[in-house]
């Protein structure tokens, strides 16, 4: 009989497909990519049409070794790598790498599965077709546009900053993005505003109904001053509370669709406190194959690197059958539950669901890590979820009218009691969770109310949150940079970096960041905007349709890329590289300390290296009194590298601000102002003096 070769990408899904082919099958891994670029060059023929330059990645001459003996012995060859444009490059490396085209004698086949289960495998078998070229040429005009710009851009920022940076299509973006918050947060001034409640009683009730302030029968009042709102409550003196309007209603709360990578790193670090690159990890492994007591190793889950919400009609069918079973027929979804496909979709892949939905997350509890098992029960509640009934809630409004003779205002009462929780019987999501609320009393319309009190508070707007990492991952995709498979490593890499740091889940941009990311607005402006960036992700997959060719990408993009470079260095030449002397001598040897440029921002270094190698934090004074004992204010840093400006006299003297200080004093009333984007803050908030700080408005 034929002897048949299948090459997979990982050796984790060697013993789960084995499994499921006879004898006459050999499975064998490549590890991951076996080509790639030279690390010591560039390695593209700019000269040549652009052509880049494959040489094997070492380590991987073993692996090669042993695939070609498999190959010798082999009458069919089945490439069966990951079902994306990443997999489909990996096994036209392979290709070339073990000189299949040169195998007259064997038949080469490309095949690719969604999911590790028998069916799937065998029904790949049974439909194999050549490798798709366009898709290939799709990564590798992603991975020549990404070494064109990290080896052309990283060695100026290496040459500006003095250490072993890098630039990245995507990741100098999302610094971009987290930098343009903390900026938008840093000049956020808050807007004061009121609330106003009123404790109403039905009449002979002893039951509290707590009624919010609206505004007038015109439209809602927003009540932005103590002044105002005392004029309201002045205007209710002896008002008369009328229950104006009575409505109940329905309100339908629509299934959730199942996962996709995006939203599954959301919220897998909502609910689980996962980071992206964690999330992915257990994924992979979820769906490479774990071992199930009393069934062998099994591939849990499809795969895990999509941004479709599709999901195949067997699946499909199987979830509705399990739902009816374990729930009833009544909790049976009755429509279509996904999402209008997007021209951002990059391949024909389903939604991220178990393989098998009988399969739950108690039957395989005992066979799961404990983290393997919370990602497994995320995933399974939310595609079951997605199949199932909407949840419906019984609502109840009501307006009351106060003081209608003295021209009026309203208030009004709301409640929701669950009816029917649908899918919400499997699945909540963290930040839609719902208490019932019930009114205390049946009011209808025209009844009398008694108010016993009105309540007011003062509150300030917000500003933006920070970004985390399921919030930029949202921000990322909305805006159509990255691609599933980019998401994690982009965050991991600018925080191993240091660009960002992460502190209570949310990221923080720290002064190396801020220097970086300041240089490449500065010098690459195209390489950091959010709309080109996402302009060539479009560019990308329109080759990987077999729309665009994919060295007409590279050919426009590299000489306007070689101009910005060229532009750059010209201007790095007159940049002062060498270290800047302190006042500070070294407690060692007394020479005078110079200020070094690390990982974790400026240091002080004795210029005595190798002999001396004495080092000390860098305090960057600011030229301003600290308020509290009248030293000076330097920069100083969390211990995860965010910075803040504090004391030099601490520990002594705890004074902080996360905005910088401003030499100039309130002239109001002397105490210390802070920057706020364009404007100067008083930090005394009884005095609340603000001031246009023409310094910044004209930067």
């Amino acid at each position: 009989m034929a002897k048949n070769l299948v090459i997979v990408e990982s050796p984790a899904k060697v013993k789960t497909i084995k499994k499921f082919l006879g004898a006459n099958y050999e499975v064998d891994a490549s590890n991951g990519h076996v080509r790639d670029m030279p690390k010591s060059q560039l390695g593209i023929d700019i000269e040549h049409d652009y052509e880049p330059k494959y040489i094997t990645i070492r380590g991987k001459g073993d692996i090669l070794a042993k695939l070609r003996k498999e190959v010798k012995k082999a009458d069919k060859i089945y490439l069966a790598t990951d079902p994306d444009r990443e997999g489909e490059a990996i096994s036209w490396h392979l290709s070339k790498a073990l000189k299949l085209e040169d195998c007259k004698d064997k038949k080469v086949y490309r095949i690719t599965f969604n999911e590790i289960t028998k069916n799937a495998v065998k029904a790949a078998l049974k439909s194999p077709r050549a490798i798709d070229m366009n898709l290939v040429d799709a990564q590798q005009a992603r991975r020549v546009l990404d070494r064109m710009i990290g080896y052309r851009i990283s060695p100026l920022l290496w040459a500006k900053v003095k250490r072993g940076l890098s630039a990245g299509r995507v990741q100098s973006v999302a610094l971009r993005m987290i930098c343009d918050r903390e900026e938008e947060i840093s000049s956020f001034i808050p807007e004061e505003y009121w609330n106003l409640e009123a404790e109403l009683r039905a009449k002979g009730s002893r039951k509290k109904l707590e009624a919010k302030f609206y505004g007038t029968r015109e439209g809602k009042l927003t009540l932005k001053t103590k002044d105002e709102v005392e004029q309201v409550i002045q205007n209710l003196e002896g008002a008369q509370y009328i229950v104006d309007e009575v409505k109940t209603g329905e309100r339908i709360k629509k299934a959730p669709i199942p996962f996709t990578t995006s939203t599954l790193q959301q919220e897998a670090s909502k609910t689980l406190n996962f980071s992206t690159q964690k999330t992915m990890r257990l994924a992979q492994q979820l769906y490479e194959g774990v071992d199930i007591k009393g069934k062998g190793t099994i591939g849990l889950i499809t795969y895990l690197r999509t941004d479709s919400t599709r999901v195949a009609e067997e699946a499909d069918q199987a979830a509705r059958a399990f739902i009816s079973e374990t729930y009833g027929a009544q909790y049976v979804a009755t429509e279509e539950t996904s999402k209008k496909s997007s021209a951002k979709i990059q391949d024909a892949h389903e939604a991220i669901r178990p393989t098998d939905i009988s399969l739950t997350p108690v039957l395989v509890k005992e066979s799961l890590a404990r983290d393997q098992f919370r990602l497994y029960q995320l995933i399974w509640k939310r595609f079951a979820a997605s199949r199932m009934q909407a949840a419906v809630y019984e609502t109840t409004s009501v307006r009351v009218a106060a003081g209608e003779e003295k021209g009026g205002y309203l208030f009004t009462l709301s409640a929701s009691k669950l009816k029917f929780d649908g899918f919400m019987s499997v699945y909540v999501q963290e930040d839609e969770k719902e208490e019932n609320t019930v009114l205390s009393e049946k009011l209808e319309k025209g009844a009398v109310l008694t108010c016993d009190q009105l309540t007011n508070s003062q509150h300030f707007t917000q500003p933006p949150s920070h970004y985390t990492e399921a919030s930029l991952v949202k921000a990322l995709e909305e805006q159509g940079i990255g691609r599933p498979s980019t998401y994690a490593p982009t965050i991991t890499t600018i925080l191993a970096r240091r660009y960002v740091v992460k502190e209570n889940k949310n990221l923080y941009v720290t002064e190396l960041g801020e220097v970086v990311n300041g240089m490449m607005k500065k010098a690459f402006p195209s390489i950091v905007d959010t709309t080109f960036t996402a302009n060539m992700e479009y560019l990308l997959d329109r080759i990987g349709d077999g729309t665009v060719p994919w060295k007409t990408v590279i050919e426009n993009f590299y000489p306007d890329l070689e101009e910005a470079v060229t532009e750059a260095e010209k201007k790095l030449e007159a940049v002062k590289i060498a270290d800047e002397v302190s006042d500070v001598p070294c407690d060692l040897c007394g020479r005078m300390m110079v200020i070094k440029y690390g990982p974790h921002g400026k240091f002080l270094a004795c210029p005595g290296f190798p002999e001396c190698r004495n080092t000390k934090p860098y305090l960057e004074k600011i030229g301003v009194a600290c308020p509290k004992c009248g030293k000076e204010l330097v920069i100083r840093k969390t211990k995860k590298g965010r910075k803040y400006y504090g004391c030099e006299n601490n520990p002594e003297c705890d004074f902080m601000s996360w905005q910088k200080p401003s030499p100039e004093p309130c002239p109001e009333c002397g105490s210390l102002m802070v920057e706020k984007g364009s404007k100067l803050l008083c930090t005394n908030e009884e005095c609340g003096y603000v001031k246009v700080n023409k310094k910044q408005s004209q930067e």
